[in-house]
């Protein structure tokens, strides 16, 4: 991943986004080339792992990855008008961009066709997303007959981390007032990205 120094994220900042409840991109390198899912991940900082898991129907999981695979996280992002930009007015040398948030997560991946690994993978998620509705579903609320037979559609895959690439573009390399601006040109258009370059201002 192309970073440069004003954009190269922190262990703070890497930290948060591998925590952060979003899905992300599996891909993996095979005999018939590239192939990706998009799907949820549980980061395990202790373990050095990221745990999701592909319907049984989707054969990415049965071709075997050539090489390390890659899970591509995406946090907040937005389109960046230059009408956002205090220094449009003074000299007018200003383009549109766009901030965004990422991370480039590589390591070797496991398959895990095991009900048991598979049925706390699924609580964990299905805990961990549910956390903040009124009366969270959990998964037994379900007849354990039909949970049964959803664990036996699915396979679990387990990315062991080896390396991390990351970047936080959001407006760091703008003087304070054009930050000013983009942050007030978010702020209802785009709330997340909004607080992200707040959050990412650097200290001057």
């Amino acid at each position: 991943m192309y970073v440069p120094t004003a954009f190269a994220a922190d262990d703070a900042a890497v930290t948060e986004l591998l925590a952060s409840r979003r899905a992300a991109d599996l891909v993996t390198m095979t005999e018939d080339g590239l192939v990706a899912t998009f799907l949820p991940f549980l980061h395990d900082p202790t373990a050095g792992t990221l745990r999701g898991h592909l319907a049984r129907t989707n054969d990415q999981w049965k071709r075997p990855a050539i090489g390390e695979s890659l899970v591509i996280v995406h946090g907040p992002d937005a389109y960046i008008s230059p009408n956002w930009y205090a220094t449009k007015a003074e000299h007018g040398r200003v383009v549109p961009t766009w901030n965004y948030v990422t991370a480039h997560v590589y390591g070797r991946l496991v398959v895990h066709d095991d009900p048991a690994w598979l049925a706390g993978l699924v609580r964990e998620l299905t805990d961990r997303h549910e956390s903040d509705q009124p009366a969270p579903w959990t998964v037994d609320d379900a007849p354990a007959t039909f949970v049964d037979g959803m664990l036996r559609a699915i396979v679990g895959v387990e990315l062991v981390i080896s390396r991390v690439e990351a970047k936080v573009k959001m407006s760091q390399n703008r003087p304070d007032a054009d930050i000013d601006g983009v942050i007030a040109g978010l702020a209802e258009r785009n709330p997340e990205a909004a607080a992200a370059v707040g959050a990412a201002r650097p200290v001057r």
